[in-house]
């Protein structure tokens, strides 16, 4: 199972998470290789935020908190 605990507090709403550029191969649950733990983990973070289970979930505001945009013609 991957970890990405250490990660999770980092990774920002904009779907980002800076890394460094380290040569530290690992592989994820797949067998994917990683340059390092952190670029894992980012791809993994930003693929649960896209499915909507992630750290971009969570901070979205209340439905009751939210502006509703309309288009003007």
């Amino acid at each position: 199972q991957d970890d990405c605990s250490e990660f999770r507090s980092q990774f920002e709403a904009g779907g980002r998470l800076s890394c460094t550029r380290e040569n530290a191969p690992v592989r994820d649950a797949s067998g994917k290789q990683h340059t390092n733990k952190c670029l894992m983990c980012a791809e993994k973070l930003k693929k649960e935020a896209q499915r909507g289970g992630g750290t971009i979930q969570r901070n979205k505001l209340p439905a009751s908190e939210r502006t509703r945009q309309v288009r003007c013609s």
